[in-house]
């Protein structure tokens, strides 16, 4: 009989945690500088409650980069990318990884922009399979065989951020961005056409 009071307090833990996160996208995606406090009160919990669950507002965000990552991670590993040509791979790669702005604007903000402790692992992840859809590309010659296969990724998504910083400042609209994006990273990777 003891295990059903401890199952209501993780569920209702879990249910805490579920509405933090979900007030932490809505609120930090308007206001990237809100505070714990904000947060707290679109969650409709107290602001120890999110201190609970989040040692800190770095904490809070590591999770939000965290759930967002593994939810493109799904996506990625969903789509079969290790089944297509690398080219539409790499295609389908791009969109994905676009989408996640899309989904996610918050992660635009400069405030957030910085990847704080605790948010590498979906970064590592999906840069992680980014490279392996490279070199794959690279050993069907697909790809450029010059340059080593982590540069390429990382040169990606390098250009991930900057278009993420053109649509951030205004400068590009979201398909404008992508668009630039997308054509850019084929021709870094030197796709053949």
């Amino acid at each position: 009989m003891t295990d059903a009071p401890a199952r209501r307090r993780r569920a209702d833990a879990q249910r805490s945690v579920d509405a933090i996160l979900a007030a932490a996208h809505t609120v930090l995606g308007a206001r990237p500088d809100a505070g714990m406090e904000e947060i707290a009160a679109a969650a409709s919990v107290t602001r120890q409650t999110v201190y609970a669950h989040f040692a800190s507002r770095d904490a809070l965000i590591a999770a939000l980069i965290e759930s967002a990552g593994a939810e493109t991670v799904g996506a990625i590993a969903a789509a079969g990318l290790d089944t297509l040509p690398p080219i539409e791979a790499l295609q389908r790669y791009l969109e994905l990884g676009w989408d996640l702005i899309r989904r996610h604007p918050y992660l635009l903000s400069t405030a957030l922009s910085r990847n704080p402790p605790g948010s590498e692992s979906a970064h590592a992840a999906g840069t992680g399979h980014l490279e392996r859809l490279i070199e794959r590309g690279r050993q069907s010659g697909d790809f450029d065989r010059t340059l080593p296969a982590a540069w390429l990724a990382a040169a990606v998504i390098g250009l991930a951020h900057t278009a993420a910083d053109e649509l951030r400042a205004g400068r590009l609209g979201a398909d404008e961005a992508y668009a630039v994006f997308a054509e850019s990273a084929m021709r870094v990777c030197e796709a053949a056409r």
